[in-house]
C-alpha cells in the first residue's frame, strides 16, 4: 500500500491543510521509528511510518479552521472518520486500526457517554504494538503552532484534564515506550 497516494488524494499540494499534515505526520513517524528502534519494536520501518502518515487522514472531514479542515464533522470524530476512509481506500485493516483507536492515550465507552462525545458507545483503547505506539508519539506534536515537540511534563498535564483514567492510560503508554 502506498500511503502517499491516500494522503494525495485527501490532502492537495499547496493547501494549508497538507503542509500541516504532512509536517505533524512527519513528526509522528520520526518520534515513532526512534522508539521502536531503540525499544528494538518488532515492527517494520514501513509499517510505522505508514501507521503515523495515515493516522490522521481524517482530519479535513472535520470543522477545524485554524489547520486548514473545512469539513463539517466534529474533530473528535477524526479517528472513526479516517479509519471509514482508509477501509474504503483498501488500506490495510491495522492501518485503519491505528486512525480508529489513537484519539488521546483511548477513549472507553464510559467516557463517551459521560462527556456526551459524538462517538459510538463502544471502546476505543489501542491494543496492539503499533497502535499504541503511534497513540504515544502522536501526544508529542500538536498540529497548531510551532510543532516542536511537547514536554511530558506538558503531555501530562494536558491528559490530567481529562480525568485520571485518562492520565493513568498514557502513563502505562510511558512506560513501554519512553
Amino acid at each position: 500500500m502506498n500511503y502517499q497516494n491516500i494522503i494525495d488524494k485527501y490532502y492537495p499540494v499547496g493547501t494549508l491543510r497538507r503542509d500541516i499534515y504532512m509536517r505533524h505526520c512527519q513528526c509522528v513517524a520520526n518520534e515513532a521509528l526512534s522508539i521502536a528502534h531503540s525499544r528494538r519494536l518488532p515492527l517494520t520501518d514501513d509499517e510505522i511510518t505508514s501507521a503515523a502518515m495515515l493516522h490522521d487522514i481524517g482530519i479535513f472531514q472535520t470543522d477545524a479552521l485554524s489547520i486548514g479542515c473545512e469539513g463539517s464533522e466534529p474533530y473528535i470524530r477524526h479517528g472513526i472518520l479516517g479509519a471509514e476512509l482508509l477501509r474504503n481506500n483498501g488500506a490495510d485493516e491495522k492501518y485503519a486500526r491505528v486512525a480508529e483507536l489513537h484519539t488521546g492515550a483511548g477513549l472507553t465507552a464510559e467516557e463517551i457517554i459521560q462527556q456526551k462525545l459524538p462517538l459510538p458507545h463502544k471502546d476505543f483503547l489501542p491494543d496492539t504494538v503499533l497502535e499504541k505506539l503511534i497513540c504515544y508519539a502522536d501526544k508529542f506534536y500538536s498540529k497548531g503552532g510551532n510543532m516542536e515537540r511537547k514536554s511530558l511534563e506538558k503531555i501530562t498535564a494536558g491528559m490530567e484534564k481529562f480525568g485520571s483514567d485518562t492520565l493513568n492510560r498514557f502513563l502505562k503508554l510511558h512506560s513501554m515506550f519512553g
